[in-house]
């Protein structure tokens, strides 16, 4: 009893998956439009990030030269 249930159980969670994309298939694609205030703070994030990824490679940059430098001083 408890194997029929736990088929029971995952077919049903097959079942509502498959509707929610049958769902999402049919909606049209043409009507959704992105909301600008959305895209603007999404495209200041990115940058946002894109410009600290940045500074942290330069930073590991310098203090890579850094290292380098004090070790060719004491030879």
């Amino acid at each position: 009893m408890t194997l029929v249930s736990g088929f029971l159980a995952v077919i049903s969670v097959n079942v509502v998956i498959a509707f929610y994309i049958y769902m999402a298939m049919k909606e049209p694609s043409d009507k959704h439009e992105p909301d600008p205030a959305f895209l603007a703070e999404a495209k200041a994030s990115v940058n946002q990030s894109t410009s600290q990824a940045e500074a942290s490679v330069n930073q590991s940059t310098s203090q890579a030269e850094g290292s380098s430098h004090s070790l060719k001083k004491k030879e």
